[in-house]
């Protein structure tokens, strides 16, 4: 086996959007995303805590279109906020498409945000408490 690459993790995830301001607005209103960089028509925005990165790219071309990924998620710190999360995405534009319990104890909601994009909010367990 060759020389495996060492990582700090997954870094980012880059969507092309119809309008670059209202997709920030929700992310931040949804995720509280603050923008760190900005350009007209691009946009990386970053969520407080895991400083996830989320670049907004502005265009027309593959708008909604996963290009092969289902969906993204990103993870809640307390399974009690899942109800509080599912208000703040359709308060934001977004559509709650499906909600339930993975395991119990980890609840998700799956939803679109404005351009079409599935993306998931889930809690995930410890991984040596799920059996």
């Amino acid at each position: 086996m060759g020389a495996m690459i060492k990582t700090l993790g997954l870094t980012h995830l880059a969507l092309t959007v119809s309008d670059l301001n209202r997709s920030f607005q929700f992310y931040h209103d949804v995720f509280g995303m603050l923008a760190v960089y900005r350009e007209p028509h691009f946009l990386q925005a970053q969520t407080p805590g895991a400083r996830d990165v989320l670049v907004l790219e502005e265009g027309t071309d593959g708008v909604g279109q996963s290009g092969g990924i289902k969906h993204f998620g990103f993870r809640l710190a307390d399974p009690r906020d899942i109800d509080k999360a599912a208000l703040a995405i359709e308060r934001a534009g977004g559509k709650v498409k499906h909600r339930g319990e993975f395991v119990p104890g980890e609840p998700y909601v799956f939803f679109t945000d404005p351009d079409g994009y599935e993306v998931e909010v889930w809690y995930e367990l410890p991984t040596d408490t799920v059996r």
